[in-house]
């Protein structure tokens, strides 16, 4: 299971896990990103090296233009992979609002 949903406030949620068989429905939203943008990755369980991909797609080209993504509260488990990754070095990662983990 994935969704992706645009709020009133242009904010992109994530929910579920964002694996290869996903990233075509989200690329369809982040390419319409044009400005600074925060991505909500709090139901976000699981993200895979196609997902940070698309992010990273789409961060190189916003940041032509001064504009970013600003991934805010992720879970540990998503959070050690952009660690990893060294994906936490590209992207404004917004410490203050990440969620505990959630098992279960």
């Amino acid at each position: 299971m994935f969704s992706i949903t645009v709020g009133d406030d242009g904010a992109i949620h994530l929910a579920g896990r964002l694996d290869a068989s996903r990233v075509e429905q989200a690329e369809a939203v982040f390419n319409r990103v044009t400005d600074t943008c925060r991505v909500d990755f709090s139901d976000l369980q699981y993200i895979s090296s196609a997902g940070l991909g698309m992010l990273l797609k789409t961060q190189k080209r916003l940041s032509t233009s001064g504009k970013s993504l600003i991934l805010v509260r992720m879970n540990k488990l998503v959070r050690d992979v952009f660690r990893i990754a060294r994906f936490d070095l590209v992207f404004q990662i917004d410490e203050e609002e990440n969620p505990p983990l959630k098992l279960g």
